[in-house]
């Protein structure tokens, strides 16, 4: 099974290690406007088949996207010193608007994974573009809150000292700052997360949540403030979304799609719990939230429709 990436930037490239050391797909095809980056990264990530996964690894062209069953969008523009948010959306908006017809043509059955920040609206500008060459809405996945959601449940884990698959929590709306942690429904090992703390004589109050909710909306800006860029964390999730989609997994994944409406706010894209499988998102899960994280959700959307429609997007 074939998966393309546009784009071997950081996230573009960590995506494809990714891939090799889950063992996902057959063949990788690496696709950027820098075909000597591309063709360095493809070699290098090839290096480490042998020491994990039997896949091949290239760099390419669009045609060497036939038969793609999944293509992973990471190109785009860095904001630039002074340049405004609206700018940096609409010169991916131009960029997106190139990409994705070549992608189609040469492999139109592909399902497409965003993750382009910021990846609610650049979703929304997928799904836009996708759509005009017969393509559905469902076929066309972000990468949402996964990372966000694995930072709350890795934060918890933590908290409560058990391995994180037994920690159940979602991060949900916009991959920003307006995102909302969904502390109502968070479990641990089937029980509640509030009613699991106070029988193991844990923390449970406004300053745990307080201090787990910054640094799950600030991972990013941490990391970024360290480093420069964040790539193992969005990479590793893209590896997932992949697998779920080319092993039709039904897995529940934070992924953002466009939805008719999300609490009153009309044709929004954002991230709520999504089963995920070979034909893309199968269906949406709006968890049974309290009515405080009802309105942050309302007020996330909120802000993503506004950038949405600031490029005179439906």
């Amino acid at each position: 099974m074939k998966i393309g990436i546009i784009g071997s930037g950081f996230v573009g490239a960590t995506a494809a290690y990714a891939l090799v050391m889950r063992g996902v797909g057959r063949e990788i095809v690496l696709v950027d406007a820098n075909k000597k980056r591309a063709a360095a990264e493809a070699d290098d990530i090839a290096h480490a088949v042998p020491f994990a996964n039997a896949l091949q690894v290239h760099d390419g062209a669009y045609a060497d996207l036939k038969g793609a069953r999944v293509v992973i969008l990471a190109a785009g523009a860095n904001q630039k010193p002074g340049e405004t948010r609206l700018q940096l959306l609409e010169r991916n908006a131009k960029i997106f608007g190139e990409i994705i017809p070549q992608v189609l043509e040469h492999a139109p059955d592909a399902r497409l994974v965003v993750a382009t920040n910021p990846v609610d609206v650049m979703t929304h500008l997928a799904a836009h573009f996708a759509q005009q060459r017969g393509v559905p809405y469902a076929r066309v996945i972000g990468s949402g809150t996964t990372l966000d959601t694995a930072r709350f449940r890795l934060l918890l884990a933590r908290h409560v000292g058990i391995d994180t698959p037994h920690v159940h929590a979602y991060v949900v709306g916009e991959h920003g700052d307006s995102e909302v942690l969904t502390w109502s429904v968070a479990t641990v090992a089937n029980f509640p997360l509030e009613q699991f703390c106070h029988a193991h004589g844990l923390a449970y109050d406004e300053t745990l949540r307080a201090e787990i909710d910054t640094r799950v909306r600030r991972a990013a800006y941490h990391i970024i403030e360290g480093k420069g860029a964040t790539y193992y964390g969005i990479g590793s999730a893209l590896a997932r979304i992949t697998q779920a989609i080319l092993n039709d997994q039904r897995a529940v994944l934070t992924v953002c799609s466009r939805h008719a409406e999300v609490t009153d706010v009309k044709n929004v894209t954002l991230a709520l719990p999504q089963l995920v499988g070979g034909d893309g998102i199968l269906d949406t899960y709006m968890p049974p939230l309290s009515a405080r994280e009802i309105d942050l959700l309302r007020q996330s959307a909120t802000v993503i429709r506004g950038a949405i429609d600031s490029l005179q997007l439906d």
